[in-house]
């Protein structure tokens, strides 16, 4: 009989979100709700790195892809709700792999701008966050890394029933940190038998992954990944005390932002347990060729045992004088003081052409260029924290527009962001490609993202589950929100 509970109880999880009761809310950011609908005249990429597809057809069904094919061959149902897309592309939905709920809040400091007790503190934004992932065709994401888990849980329990819009969530537990965390908003492990504990409570409590943070020890993620493993849940990390390949040695599944900015390996005088200061870690990648012995090493052990990257360029171009560009759907979306706060941090950036974060973005692109080419599994996610200027949405948009100055294609990089994220969650059968009987999660662009990656800010509607979201009232909801709701 318990077999046949948790069989049920997995079928509804698996219906379509049509089948559930939706909220009025839900419903009024509709656009198309209807059993049967046909996408026709669409240029389709589909997500597995081929090339796009013109004057394409799609027939939704009941909340799952049906069929596709050339739209003067296809067979369209009678009772199909069409729409001409005519100019539009189709692509599978973002599957978002470091996508916070939570946004800088504040730091405090001294007059001289020294850090103070209690120190960076985070606030969740949990109204703005998923409606703004939703709106720009993020249909799925990993939280990696909850400051509020037991707010992260409750959300995607509340989304899965239809009660708020928001994408598809896969709650990563607390940080896993040692003490002395960089926030007060975090615990601080107390040795290996706590990390233990740590990891069962909350995989108990449904989370479906952990993140290790810059303070970690080695026992304690040894700990940590062991537990997790027995439960066949996955840890990545941020690091900084520990090196890349203590990391890998104790088995760790996924490094977050890329070695540029997190392994410590190379920084003289690195004590074992002992994060090494940022700006001594970052220095001595300065120093490393991608193409040189060290780099190329790293590359080849991260792929013989299979550990992904994530990519979260958008955090960091944020150093860079100039740059990202200002757009005022981004400023309309924040609050008054969050607007305010981006922009004089902003203004700080040091003007210098060519200068140290510029550097080590450019290097870190070449390294995830290059390990992808090695037949490294790269994920892609934008880490909405930082100085305020990447928001949840937005933020994935830019990470996309990233990878491609970094020298994939659109198709490639498009192919980064869904397919990769989907396989690594084990979820490649069900998300992350376009193809018939997967779910109908989907992105309705004008213009073609495939030759001019910047045509990905048009999204026109986001489809989850069959249905149609309206990508313009999702985003004015949140306007001057993100930063207080």
């Amino acid at each position: 009989m318990r077999h046949a509970s948790l069989l049920a109880a997995f079928l509804l999880c698996a219906l379509p979100a049509r089948t559930q009761a939706l909220s009025s809310e839900v419903r009024s950011f509709l656009k198309v709700d209807a059993p049967v609908v046909a996408l026709v005249h669409v240029r389709v990429v589909d997500g597995t790195g081929a090339p796009a597809l013109e004057d394409q057809a799609l027939v939704l069904r009941n909340g799952r892809i049906e069929a596709m094919g050339a739209a003067s061959r296809l067979a369209i149902p009678k009772e199909a709700q069409m729409l001409d897309l005519t100019g539009h592309t189709v692509i599978p939905g973002l599957v978002g792999m470091h996508n916070h709920l939570f946004y800088t809040h504040s730091i405090h400091s001294d007059e001289k701008g020294a850090p103070v007790a209690p120190g960076r503190l985070f606030a969740e934004i949990a109204f703005s966050a998923p409606r703004l992932y939703l709106a720009c065709g993020v249909t799925t994401i990993r939280t990696t890394g909850s400051l509020e888990p037991y707010t992260d849980l409750n959300l995607k329990r509340q989304i899965d029933a239809g009660l708020m819009p928001g994408p598809k969530m896969e709650v990563t537990g607390p940080y896993l940190e040692g003490l002395e965390p960089m926030t007060p908003q975090m615990h601080g492990l107390r040795g290996p038998e706590d990390a233990r504990r740590f990891v069962a409570y909350w995989a108990d409590a449904g989370v479906t992954s952990f993140k290790a943070y810059m303070n970690i020890t080695r026992a304690d993620l040894g700990a940590a990944i062991e537990e997790a493993h027995k439960r066949g849940l996955k840890v990545t990390g941020h690091l900084g005390s520990i090196t890349w390949p203590e990391a890998l040695a104790l088995g760790i599944d996924d490094f977050e932002h890329g070695p540029v900015y997190t392994d410590t390996e190379f920084t003289p005088g690195k004590q074992p347990d002992v994060a090494p200061p940022v700006s001594a870690s970052w220095g001595s990648w300065l120093k490393l060729d991608v193409a040189g012995p060290e780099v190329q090493g790293l590359i080849r052990a991260l792929v013989a045992k299979k550990v992904a990257v994530t990519s979260t360029l958008p955090v960091f171009e944020l150093g860079v004088p100039g740059r990202p560009p200002l757009q005022a759907r981004m400023l309309a979306a924040m609050s008054a003081e969050s607007k305010a706060s981006y922009l004089a941090a902003r203004a700080r950036v040091p003007a210098v052409p060519n200068g140290r974060a510029e550097q080590l973005l450019r290097k870190e692109m070449a390294f995830e260029l290059a390990f992808v080419k090695a037949g490294g599994l790269l994920l892609a996610g934008p880490d909405p924290t930082g100085m305020g200027g990447v928001l949840p949405g937005f933020g994935d948009h830019r990470e996309l527009e990233l990878l491609v100055e970094a020298g994939f294609t659109p198709v490639e990089a498009i192919h980064v962001a869904t397919a990769n994220g989907a396989a690594f969650l084990g979820r490649i059968d069900r998300i992350g490609t376009l193809a018939p009987g997967k779910q109908a999660d989907l992105v309705v662009v004008k213009g073609d993202p495939s030759t001019k990656i910047g045509d990905l800010e048009n999204v026109v509607t986001v489809f989850k589950d069959g249905l149609g979201y309206d990508t313009v009232k999702l985003i004015d909801s949140v306007r001057a929100h993100v930063g207080i709701r």
